[in-house]
């Protein structure tokens, strides 16, 4: 059977899904079902849940999904998209030092259109109950300690001291969010200078400092 077109279409997986008595994206669906991942966990992610919330009837789901084991799925790639693949291209990124490198790290956490610690931090709890989701976040996690390996790797370090500076930074990163600390970004800026030389062994430029201090001020 031919899929209508739908009467109104979005592209944007960041904008908030559509409302009202018109047909839906997939990528309305998905959105809606992080907003539901992310609040009150995977078992919650239902179609007629999802479908109450668009305003829509449930049999609309099926254009795009076969099954709510597929949304599942999509929703796990799209936490990948988002979360996992921004931090590779972060880490590998041109840069004239370590400490440059590591901005480029960071920047991933002092903005939400390159990292969402709540969709993380959603997976993650939903992983202790889903052993394929567990797989999931295995991977991810073994692909960016790779990745951040490689930043150090790419800057001089032996292989072995990049391990363990990797280690270092991105598990404390990670458990920053778990913590779910809420720290003045100002406040978080005062200590980037001490942080840069600590993970690196190296002091940043005052350029550096200043550049990445702008953009996580200005960052929304």
């Amino acid at each position: 059977m031919a899929r209508p077109d739908p009467i109104l279409h979005r592209d944007d997986p960041g904008k908030a899904p559509l409302t009202g008595h018109v047909k839906v994206t997939r990528e309305d669906w998905i959105n809606t079902a992080r907003e539901v991942l992310i609040a009150s966990g995977a078992a919650d992610v239902k179609i007629l849940t999802l479908a109450n919330r668009l305003g829509v009837s449930r049999s609309s789901f099926y254009w795009y999904f076969g099954s709510r084991a597929d949304l599942l799925a999509a929703l796990l790639d799209d936490w990948q998209a988002r979360n996992t693949a921004p931090i590779l291209r972060q880490c590998a990124l041109p840069a004239p030092s370590i400490t440059a490198a590591l901005c480029n790290f960071f920047r991933c956490f002092v903005d939400d259109r390159l990292f969402d610690p709540h969709l993380d931090f959603a997976v993650r709890e939903w992983s202790r109950r889903d052993s394929t989701v567990r797989a999931r976040i295995d991977a991810a996690d073994s692909a960016r300690l790779n990745a951040v390996r490689a930043m150090y790797g790419a800057h001089g370090y032996p292989n072995d001291e990049a391990d363990i500076r990797a280690r270092i930074l991105y598990f404390m990163q990670i458990g920053y969010h778990a913590l779910e600390l809420h720290e003045d970004i100002a406040l978080r800026m005062s200590r980037l200078a001490g942080f840069l030389e600590h993970f690196t062994g190296q002091k940043a430029s005052p350029e550096e400092i200043a550049d990445f201090t702008a953009h996580a001020l200005a960052a929304p």
